[in-house]
């Protein structure tokens, strides 16, 4: 059932429409949460078929499991924040059942149409340009919880206390476009941390993630060094007996797969030493050829007018490059490749989430303009 924050309306003026991924929807709750307005979140969950598959992108909500998802009906809000793939077309069907009075706020990218957003909050992965209705940001919004973990330092905090220091927790994502991560890559990865720890000692914890493949798991099972601990990621686990948050607490230092900006940013958002485990682009042709077209039709590319206008009919959308989010990092002496020596703890990234409420809060206020009307 939707929930409500307690605050001044009986109904929020603003909606959240959050899907079936953690690290997106904790964007969303953690721009909303600032923002100090009430709201509702409707949370969404894809048919089967669609929470690896992706549909078509347009405004609809064929791809929504009805049973398992909150019902979106009128009185239609002022305002819904939303983020990804799913849950913005569902953002886009309502807008247009609200005869356009319902605006939209997005974080990330809007994979088509961004005129019909009236605010897109841009990390720097994605090719978003320049434009009145954007607000560019250098990292995601994502941000350990302090509580949470703090709970979890304290209910893990015996199991660390007489491992062999450094811990090092290396969190494994799993394969995304164009990256390619099978079982010969988790072998490789394997046998680099076999190296890290002959080098230097200590103890290897590795967790595995919701997108980490089976035949992943099982290579690093069989290939990582004897001693290391090894957590199975299971939908069904209770979030006790998940180390992620306190190996976020407690370990001294962090290997991250690059496929996931979300656990790259959580570790950089503590200032702990980080290694990325960059994950080979998938040697096909087809794949090869895309993403060239992709950086070449990006809006800083040399086909970027091309890019800009096959945008604006919405036959484009805008491209994620994660090795940028890798370079930002490296760059801002935050980061280093796996194999490099750790880099030593600092201080936080600046907290770029000011920028990002104030613009929300214009919205809510009536300060900003509307987006132009739907073509």
């Amino acid at each position: 059932m939707p929930t409500a924050t307690p605050g001044r309306a009986a109904r929020p003026r603003l909606w959240l429409l959050l899907g079936d991924k953690a690290g997106d929807n904790a964007q969303v709750l953690e721009l909303a949460r600032a923002s100090g307005e009430p709201y509702a979140v409707k949370r969404l969950i894809p048919r089967p078929q669609w929470v690896l598959g992706k549909p078509r992108f347009r405004p609809t909500l064929e791809h929504l499991d009805p049973a398992r998802s909150d019902p979106l009906e009128p009185p239609w809000p002022e305002l819904v924040l939303t983020i990804g793939r799913r849950p913005s077309m569902a953002a886009l069907w309502l807008a247009e059942r609200s005869g356009g009075r319902t605006r939209l706020v997005i974080v990330g990218r809007p994979k088509r149409w961004p005129e019909r957003f009236a605010l897109i909050v841009a990390p720097a992965q994605y090719a978003v340009p320049e434009a009145a209705n954007v607000v560019r940001l250098e990292l995601p919004l994502l941000r350990p919880d302090p509580a949470r973990l703090a709970a979890a330092a304290a209910l893990w905090r015996e199991r660390f206390a007489d491992l062999p220091r450094p811990v090092t927790a290396v969190l494994v994502g799993g394969e995304t476009k164009p990256f390619r991560f099978d079982a010969a890559v988790a072998r490789a990865l394997a046998a680099r941390l076999s190296d890290l720890r002959a080098r230097e000692g200590g103890t290897l914890w590795v967790t595995t993630s919701r997108r980490t493949g089976e035949s992943v798991t099982e290579a690093l099972a069989a290939a990582l060094p004897a001693g290391t601990a090894l957590h199975r990621w299971r939908a069904d686990e209770p979030p006790e007996a998940n180390p992620y948050l306190a190996l976020l607490a407690l370990a001294d230092r962090f290997v991250v797969t690059g496929d996931s900006a979300s656990m790259l940013v959580e570790v950089a958002r503590l200032g702990k030493p980080l290694a990325i485990a960059a994950l080979p682009v998938r040697g096909d042709p087809a794949t090869r050829a895309r993403l060239a077209l992709s950086r070449a039709l990006a809006p800083q590319g040399p086909l970027g007018g091309l890019g800009e206008r096959l945008r604006a009919r919405g036959l484009l959308g805008f491209p994620r490059d994660l090795e940028r989010l890798h370079r930002w990092l490296i760059a801002e002496g935050r980061a280093v490749r796996l194999g490099e020596p750790f880099p030593p703890p600092g201080p936080p990234p600046a907290d770029e989430l000011d920028r990002a409420v104030a613009r929300l809060r214009a919205l809510l206020d009536g300060t900003a303009a509307a987006p132009a009307a739907a073509g």
